[in-house]
């Protein structure tokens, strides 16, 4: 930090209130001030902040602030736990977000293969709008636009929930879809010989092979999630990346911090992406 302009003395301000206020207000401020000023706090305050109000002690308070570690490593140390402040909010919209478009997902995927095109029409229709929606333009529909609709307010956690739920559910059911096409029509016919009806042989027979199918794609998905996250820092969610730009806003080190924020993405997906790997040749072993 830097002072461009001529560092001021210690001054004396006043606190400005609506006048005839009826709460006794000021009576309470001016007992207030006057027990921080007998207890010491008042002049822990100022010497922490103004030094001795001169000029000559401000100036050695900012040369003091500039000798702090600014390197990469002195900045990690330092801001560690904001980090981790921001990516466990992430982890945590991640994993409420990939569970809850998963349960959406599979149910308009099997919408999507029911002999019924009423149930088709619902499914494609549902993919064909929430995968063609920019994610931001869909988070700012949900947090902002129905609002304003509705005249009421929803939690910002909340919309980046249900932004996540909409758009990665149609992404899923898409490749639930794909999953149980892929498995061989006749596996469905013979079932249908034998007497099962539809939901069952699909339950006993269809799923279990499609699930297989559509295991890399689920942790692709995850992927995929886990790095949409970021766009929901425009609501104002207190996720990695948002967590990042208040770092700047106080250090102006944005290549570094930003650097600090793409390798946690990428240690997490590189992780995620060896478990997609192992869980692939263990499924095909």
């Amino acid at each position: 930090m830097h002072i461009v302009a001529k560092p001021a003395t210690v001054k004396y301000y006043g606190i400005a209130v609506n006048k005839g206020r009826s709460d006794h207000l000021i009576d309470k401020l001016n007992a207030g001030i006057t027990k921080v000023k007998k207890s010491g706090e008042y002049d822990k305050i100022v010497a922490k902040y103004l030094g001795n109000g001169t000029v000559a002690s401000q100036k050695k308070k900012n040369a003091k602030t500039q000798e702090t570690d600014r390197s990469f490593i002195g900045l990690l140390k330092e801001n560690w736990s904001t980090l981790m402040g921001g990516l466990g909010e992430t982890l945590i919209l991640t994993l409420v977000g990939i569970i809850c478009a998963t349960v959406l997902g599979v149910l308009i995927g099997l919408l999507g293969v029911m002999p019924n095109r009423f149930a088709q029409g619902v499914a494609t229709t549902f993919i064909y709008i929430f995968r063609g929606l920019p994610l931001l333009v869909l988070a700012l529909f949900v947090y902002t636009g129905v609002p304003s609709l509705t005249g009421t307010k929803i939690p910002a956690f909340v919309a980046g929930i249900i932004t996540l739920t909409l758009n990665e559910g149609a992404y899923t059911a898409a490749f639930v879809q794909g999953g149980i096409k892929a498995v061989a029509p006749g596996q469905m016919e013979a079932a249908r010989s034998l007497g099962l009806p539809w939901s069952k042989a699909m339950r006993r027979v269809i799923l279990p092979q499609g699930i297989r199918i559509m295991v890399p794609s689920f942790i692709n998905q995850f992927i995929i999630t886990l790095k949409d996250t970021s766009i929901l820092s425009v609501i104002g969610l207190l996720e990695l990346t948002q967590t990042g730009k208040i770092i700047i806003a106080r250090n102006m080190e944005g290549f570094k911090i930003w650097t600090m924020v793409a390798l946690i993405y990428l240690i997490i997906i590189t992780a995620l992406t060896w478990l997609s790997k192992w869980l692939q040749k263990r499924l095909h072993a």
